[in-house]
């Protein structure tokens, strides 16, 4: 890491989100900050900056998977753009679903974007337990979408 990586202390972010969002759920909305600012990113240009500089879930993974890790390779599979992309639309479509449901009460859609963040959030342990630590960065839906941007971009 950088000397500019913020990813030294980033993970108290996710933390603190989920923390807060416990104690009032309220504070799920705040992961809209959290979806938002790796597209904000992308669209300035910045590539997937966000994924190695500021994530604080890849923070949290690489900070705290690697004592328990099995640290295996990731199936070849999982590393392919088809891959990526079902999980991008998996992901997309599972958060359409769930703010549908919300009837887009703020309250619902604040547990909406907390279910999504914390689902993800196990899963990318899981894959640190089983896998390399920071696993779920290779596959994750947004760190392909920003990559997707860049990569409209550049053309």
């Amino acid at each position: 890491m950088s000397k500019s990586s913020h990813m030294k202390w980033s993970w108290v972010i996710i933390v603190v989100f989920f923390a807060l969002s416990i104690v009032n759920i309220w504070f799920g909305l705040f992961g809209f900050v959290c979806m938002g600012m790796p597209m904000y990113h992308a669209l300035r240009g910045r590539g997937k900056i966000h994924c190695s500089k500021y994530c604080p879930r890849g923070s949290f993974l690489g900070k705290f998977m690697p004592s328990v890790s099995m640290d295996n390779t990731l199936p070849k599979f999982m590393r392919t753009k088809g891959f990526k992309n079902f999980m991008l639309i998996f992901m997309m479509t599972m958060f359409g679903i769930s703010l549908y449901h919300s009837q887009f009460v703020p309250v619902k859609i604040a547990m909406s974007i907390f279910r999504l963040m914390f689902a993800s959030f196990v899963v990318g342990i899981i894959m640190g337990v089983f896998f390399k630590p920071r696993s779920w960065c290779q596959v994750c839906p947004m760190g392909h979408g920003t990559g997707l941007i860049r990569d409209l971009k550049n053309k």
